[in-house]
């Protein structure tokens, strides 16, 4: 844990540099693994979105924002174009030292900003309803629960909510 965390150290960026999907990748690992007991097969399941991220990346429709402290990646959060003029929402992700500080509204606004900016008509995500803080953000920025399925992908059963919204 970090002692002080100095806001006006904190950078985000939107250049994706070598090492960035990787790290991002081992850092949702390792959280949800910590955080909810999530098994490798969700730091799979991450890694092989990254891989159809990039290999399809087109910076007018698809954006990865990267959150540092001093050069340390400490969250991110991607949105994708889908078919038609829809977005997905992804990888929102904020390590627990930088949570309650208002980075994660602030991650928010710039992919709901970029959605807008980038002509999407809605933006939609999946969750895992044990996530119950990032649920009450996405629903600040007009999100709406549409679906729900049980999954038991990631070495234990999960309840998955998507979401939706209208830009």
């Amino acid at each position: 844990m970090k002692e002080f965390i100095d806001l006006n150290q904190i950078t985000i960026r939107t250049d994706i540099r070598p090492g960035d999907i990787g790290y991002i990748t081992y850092l949702h690992g390792v959280l949800y693994n910590r955080e909810y007991s999530y098994n490798y097969h969700f730091e799979r399941y991450v890694a092989i979105s990254f891989s159809e991220f990039m290999e399809n990346y087109d910076p007018g429709k698809d954006r990865l924002w990267i959150v540092e402290d001093e050069n340390t990646i400490v969250g991110s959060i991607l949105i994708i174009g889908r078919s038609g003029n829809v977005a997905q929402l992804r990888y929102f992700i904020l390590h627990p030292d930088y949570r309650g500080m208002g980075l994660g509204k602030r991650m928010m606004q710039l992919a709901m900003d970029f959605c807008r900016s980038a002509g999407y008509g809605s933006v939609y995500l999946w969750t895992a309803s044990e996530l119950d803080t990032a649920a009450h953000l996405y629903q600040r920025f007009g999100f709406k629960k549409t679906k729900q399925v049980i999954s038991n992908h990631w070495g234990k059963e999960v309840v998955e909510d998507c979401y939706d919204a209208i830009i």
